[in-house]
């Protein structure tokens, strides 16, 4: 078969999570309220920060940023597969497709290295505590944020411009919800190699950069707290930083999960079923964790949810 360029391809099928045109609606069903639950989880965390002057500190201003990223983490997912559903179509346009590519890569980047910047506020809060309010000093704090956007943002373009440089044959079937780098690299006629190694090397900078930079912090952190004297001393330092912790081993977790079944399993609808356990279970549960976890949170809410009523 002859390759055609991307350019001259209009569109894609997303073949997305089964065949079975009965699962369709319940598939819809369970999606549409992960995604309602999501959207309201992270709201209602972003307006308690915002309506709490209780709140406005470094760590509840990243967690908020967090929150604004899990959002677009899932809205760049979620509703095309409803609408899909909804209108018994699996096609999505060129362009649409390179907009998926390049909004994933984009948020998943962002809440990678605002999970390593929120480890760096623990870790200047636990072991810097006299000079924390110097150190994470708002313009630091905004800069910390900033540069976490556009490093997320040179990610993103990366992968938009290697699926911009591949051939296809007229076979445009994605095996997947979404539109994913990987996917498509698997659909190309041309030969991929260098885009496979670059897209690893890419993922070695934005993953294995932030994950070391937390390893790091966690480290200092530990070695801090044992130091203590007292046991409840040790539990308010601990206490302070174990909801991140949490966020931190879900993010990971279910990231390296979708990794190795991809690598044990053949199957690529598998590995698409699997892969919502990374791009749709952590965003709805993060705020979940930070507000349960949280006496100050659960007060905002509270306050929130008075002054509503």
């Amino acid at each position: 078969m002859e390759p055609q360029n991307l350019t001259s391809v209009s569109e894609f099928l997303l073949l997305g999570l089964s065949d079975d045109p009965e699962l369709e609606p319940i598939i819809f069903g369970l999606f549409l309220s992960m995604y309602l639950v999501t959207l309201l989880g992270n709201l209602l965390l972003i307006l308690a920060v915002s309506s709490d002057t209780h709140l406005h500190t470094p760590m509840y201003f990243f967690l908020s940023s967090l929150s604004l990223a899990d959002i677009g983490f899932s809205t760049t997912t979620i509703p095309k597969m409803l609408v899909n559903i909804q209108t018994h179509s699996k096609s999505i346009t060129y362009a649409g497709c390179l907009t998926q590519v390049s909004f994933f890569f984009l948020f998943a980047c962002l809440d990678d290295l605002l999970l390593a910047v929120m480890a760096y506020d623990r870790f200047v809060a636990i072991c810097h505590p006299l000079n924390y309010s110097v150190i994470m000093n708002p313009c630091l704090c905004g800069l910390l944020v900033l540069m976490s956007f556009f490093g997320s943002l040179l990610d993103s373009q990366i992968h938009c411009l290697m699926v911009s440089q591949l051939t296809f044959c007229t076979n445009v079937e994605i095996h997947h919800f979404f539109c994913d780098a990987p996917q498509l690299f698997h659909l190309a006629c041309s030969d991929t190699s260098i885009h496979t190694i670059l897209m690893y090397f890419i993922a070695a900078i934005f993953g294995g950069v932030p994950l070391s930079g937390i390893l790091c912090s966690y480290t200092q952190i530990v070695s801090s707290i044992l130091r203590v004297p007292s046991i409840g001393g040790k539990y308010k330092a601990f206490s302070t930083c174990s909801s991140h912790l949490l966020v931190v081993c879900l993010f990971y977790g279910t990231a390296f999960g979708v990794y190795l079944s991809s690598s044990i399993s053949s199957s690529l609808r598998k590995g698409a079923v699997a892969s919502v356990m990374y791009t749709v279970v952590p965003p709805m549960l993060n705020p979940f964790i930070d507000s349960l976890r949280n006496a100050d949170v659960k007060r905002a809410l509270q306050r929130l949810l008075n002054r509503t009523v």
